[in-house]
């Protein structure tokens, strides 16, 4: 029999990762609205880039973890708004609730596309919450439905579903029975009846008569849901520390992550002792070294970059994102030097390449221009970005090197600062040294808006008649509705 694997595009793939990211950050924001204390608590819940050479095997834990009160969230990103979740009868691993404690909350948001790019998408301020152990409840009490596996691109995994009702349009609910919910719609007063049975599963009611309700709202379902979820704000150091010892190491975890963003001698004390305690899971003892690196102690600084040659790329991997996250000189120089060792995997170094562009540090701007000379594309591709990003952010002179440099250096650069939005006609006359140059100045002004840049392209023309005539023909081309157009 033919090997059966599971398989996505990358495209289809990091459509997915931007819609898991944009409703995480959707919850993020929410949160802080209702007096939470967000942080992200599994790693990259909030990114969607993607590594694709080493694979990260990270702790199944929720997304987000308030340090006020200490509840943590998972965040559930949906295209079409239902309470569901992937579940697996063959892996444990894979189960709907793997990593959910009943004390967590499942938040949902809806996401929209909001243009042609796989990450083109946008999430509802209205955030929904539902506690795991809710779902958990009804899930054994089979108050749910599970559809079989839609094919390989699914990755062969059931859909469980928590029967709801969701309100199509704003409006004010008019009437409530055993089995039906209905409301007046508010642009046309016409009534909207739903039911309130999916087979033999009877639904809650969620709202009472003369209540507003949102479009996208979760009006009936076999779990409370609410549309608000103040912070008790019950959480405290010591309830941090004393978690640090618990035998589950999705709260150990979540303890480091929680007291590395608490910055006092007991926290730091606590953290230590998991840096220093060799049976620890790595990941814990990462976590808790970078709280001690964000104190400003050496120890934790000390040990991430003995892990920067784990004999496990993921680890080293792993060591490289977290010390994207912490802003100080050392953090950056460590970055700095795994970027031009070439004694280190490829992926490693685009990994530094990537942190740099995180830290958006000036004094990284040399380096990263060095590695255009690499073979290794994704080293150069993550490079090109880093610049792309410092120039963007802090308006560093990302073009000073331009004429010195060579071709591949001139290419990364011409690329990043195109697309920086700091383009300036004056800025960029003085770069034309050389056939080469005058030609990655016509694509950095080809690739831009044409009105931004009718008040000074007439300089151009004036200085250089050949750019001027090879930037307008770029504008032409790119302007055309032809442009990208596919065969299919």
């Amino acid at each position: 029999m033919a090997n059966r694997r599971s398989f996505k595009t990358d495209e289809s793939f990091l459509e997915k990762l931007a819609i898991g990211a944009i409703g995480a950050r959707a919850v993020f924001e929410a949160l802080k609205r209702q007096g939470h204390r967000p942080i992200e608590l599994e790693r990259g819940s909030m990114s969607y880039k993607i590594w694709k050479q080493i694979k990260i095997k990270r702790l199944r834990v929720p997304d987000l973890l308030c340090l006020n009160c200490g509840t943590r969230f998972e965040a559930r990103a949906k295209t079409q708004l239902e309470i569901s979740m992937s579940h697996s009868l063959s892996d444990p691993e894979r189960g709907w609730d793997k990593g959910l404690a009943d004390r967590d909350v499942v938040a949902l948001a809806l996401c929209s596309k909001s243009g042609e790019r796989p990450i083109d998408w946008q999430a509802s301020e209205l955030i929904q919450f539902t506690s795991a152990s809710e779902l958990r409840k009804a899930f054994d009490e089979k108050r749910v439905v599970l559809t079989k596996p839609k094919g390989a691109q699914e990755g062969f995994e059931l859909r469980v579903t928590w029967p709801s009702v969701v309100a199509s349009s704003d409006g004010v609910v008019s009437a409530l029975s055993d089995s039906r919910i209905q409301f007046k719609r508010n642009t046309d007063s016409r009534t909207i009846s739903l039911g309130l049975k999916r087979g033999a599963i009877s639904l809650s009611p969620l709202v009472q008569v003369g209540e507003q309700v949102r479009a996208g709202q979760i009006i009936a379902s076999v779990v409370p849901v609410s549309t608000t979820l103040p912070c008790a704000g019950t959480s405290t150091e010591s309830l941090f520390v004393q978690m640090l010892g618990s035998p589950s190491v999705a709260d150990r975890y979540t303890a480091a992550k929680a007291l590395s963003h608490i910055q006092s001698p007991g926290a730091s004390q606590a953290l230590l002792a998991r840096v220093s305690d060799d049976r620890e899971h790595i990941y814990v003892r990462l976590e808790a070294a970078a709280g001690l690196a964000r104190a400003g102690q050496a120890d934790g600084m000390d040990f991430i970059r003995r892990t920067l040659s784990d004999q496990y790329l993921e680890h080293r991997l792993e060591a490289v994102i977290i010390l994207g996250e912490i802003r100080s000189p050392e953090s950056a120089q460590t970055l700095t030097a795994v970027l031009l060792d070439t004694n280190q995997h490829a992926e490693i170094r685009a990994g530094a390449a990537w942190a740099l562009g995180e830290l958006q540090q000036p004094s990284s701007i040399d380096a990263l221009i060095r590695v255009f000379l690499e073979l290794a594309e994704p080293i150069r591709i993550e490079a090109a970005r880093a610049l792309r990003k410092i120039a963007t952010t802090t308006g560093a002179n990302i073009s000073a090197a331009f004429p010195a440099a060579q071709d591949d250096q001139r290419a990364g650069i011409a690329w990043a600062l195109s697309r920086s939005g700091r383009v300036n006609i004056p800025e960029l006359l003085p770069l034309m040294v050389d056939d080469d140059a005058r030609r990655w100045v016509a694509y950095i002004l080809g690739t831009q808006d044409k009105d931004a840049f009718a008040a000074q392209i007439e300089e151009l023309r004036c200085r250089d008649p050949e750019v001027y005539f090879a930037v307008t023909v770029l504008w032409k081309i790119l302007a055309s509705w032809v442009y990208d157009l596919e065969e299919f």
